[in-house]
């Protein structure tokens, strides 16, 4: 197994096994404390096959009402709570007399606090991890201010007035700190964008309604920070290694196109990338991936062309040069009391950005960007690295905790929908009626599922 693909697997079962275990720990939590009894508590579901039951393993301790174990599907976990309809589709025990402990005959503000205990729980999880990130690794970035060779631009950027070299400052909507997607949410819908062109501040008016996902998905992006291309290392045998670049050298020249930063560079490269996906015979393909070179050595300034063939997987074998080897790095620490309001900020502010993203999911293209379970293990870091890891599960148990308080039946918030429909009109649904929600709402959540984890497979084999 490819180590990268390991590590990156590794980390997207330990984040979201833990993520699971806790969300479904808040329900309960609240079952126990208003003495609702729970029958199953299942990391994972124990769907059965044939004969097998489902279980990778359980346990159920002496005098306990409850069997704790693991199931084999990774789409979740569940809580079966007793006298209440969900997932597990048991409508024999809903046919009994109701008990004292069913779930069906606690006060509506109980059955709410059940019902939202896992949501709470990782909304609470996330912004307490980003709290323990920051107090324990600070906070390290570069201020677009600070990035002082400035930004490259793509073609549609520079017909609204960017010009390559020019260093963002903010917008009507907010001043800058970090380059990250905010900078690009806030150009989207900004009306000006302030910036400093030959060592002068100006501003730059936009429409207000540019699209947040064609800026990212254009190849080249809408604007990133300019990274010359000097190469930090070399690996062994490839290309590169081949060819006899060493560190330091500048890449200077891609197959008569010239070059004077990493974006341009990778601008080629997804060039051929495009040529590669046309080509009908591994021998068009290997054609594709002959490039020619110039390249600077670091040494004697003198300048080399080399014809050398790229990886499968077009790579040269040179280690770009990191960002804050060129700009004024900025370093803050928090002390324990600090970090808790500045983890719920950067929180919230997740939040916020992922809440005003979705509105593309509902577009053509949006469709077409929704990921599955390899679209999240891609986004973990090809080295463990424990700080990316926190942070990832951190965004991931925002995403778990929205997710599951939207309005859809088998979701906690249908079913939070209902008992604020109870408690306004003082009227329970049917059994019947929930049951039939339940499982429409399982369905939407299959199908959601399928299309995203087919996109997953489209985009490995090449046709997205």
């Amino acid at each position: 197994m490819d180590s990268v693909f390991f590590i990156k697997l590794v980390q997207f079962i330990l984040s979201i096994s833990l993520l699971v275990l806790l969300h479904e720990g808040g329900h309960f939590f609240f079952s126990k404390l208003f003495g609702v009894k729970v029958d199953k508590f299942f990391i994972f579901f124990d769907v059965g096959i044939g004969k097998w039951s489902g279980k990778i393993f359980k346990w159920k301790p002496k005098n306990s009402d409850t069997e704790y174990g693991m199931g084999w599907l990774p789409l979740g976990g569940y809580c079966k709570i007793a006298g209440m309809i969900d997932e597990s589709f048991d409508t024999e025990q809903m046919k009994q007399p109701p008990q004292p402990y069913e779930f069906r005959t606690k006060p509506t503000w109980q059955r709410l606090l059940i019902m939202i205990g896992g949501v709470l729980v990782n909304f609470l999880l996330a912004l307490f991890i980003y709290s323990m990130v920051l107090f324990y690794w600070g906070d390290s970035y570069i201020q677009t201010r600070d990035m002082t060779m400035g930004m490259k631009f793509n073609t549609e950027a520079k017909k609204l007035g960017f010009k390559d070299g020019d260093i963002l400052l903010g917008t009507d909507k907010k001043t800058f700190t970090k380059f990250d997607v905010d900078v690009y949410r806030s150009l989207s819908t900004a009306q000006r964008a302030d910036i400093i062109r030959d060592g002068k501040e100006m501003s730059i008016n936009l429409p207000g309604d540019l699209n947040l996902l064609d800026m990212l998905k254009a190849q080249p992006t809408f604007v990133q920070p300019f990274i010359p291309a000097e190469i930090d290392s070399i690996l062994d045998d490839t290309p590169a290694a081949k060819a006899g670049m060493a560190k330091g050298d500048k890449i200077l020249a891609i197959n008569g196109h010239n070059v004077d930063s990493w974006n341009e560079y990778l601008d080629e490269i997804g060039k051929i990338n495009d040529v590669m996906t046309v080509k009908a015979t591994p021998a068009d393909s290997l054609k594709a991936r002959q490039v020619s070179i110039v390249f600077q050595h670091h040494d004697t300034k003198a300048c080399d062309t080399i014809k050398t063939t790229l990886t499968p997987d077009l790579k040269l074998g040179t280690v770009m040069t990191n960002i804050f080897s060129y700009y004024k790095e900025t370093n803050k620490e928090y002390g324990f009391f600090e970090s808790f309001p500045a983890g719920i900020k950067y929180g919230l502010g997740v939040l916020r950005g992922y809440v005003d993203d979705l509105k593309y999911v509902f577009t053509s293209e949006g469709a077409k960007s929704l990921g599955g379970f390899g679209a999240i293990g891609s986004l973990f870091p090809a080295q463990w690295d424990w700080m990316m890891f926190w942070r990832m599960t951190a965004f991931l148990s925002i995403i778990l905790a929205f997710m599951n308080i939207l309005p859809i039946p088998a979701l906690d918030g249908g079913h939070v929908l209902f008992l604020l429909y109870e408690m306004i009109t003082g009227r329970k649904p049917s059994e019947n009626f929930m049951i039939r929600a339940e499982y429409v709402g399982f369905g939407i959540l299959i199908l959601l599922m399928i299309v995203a984890n087919l996109n997953d497979i489209l985009r490995w084999l090449g046709y997205m």
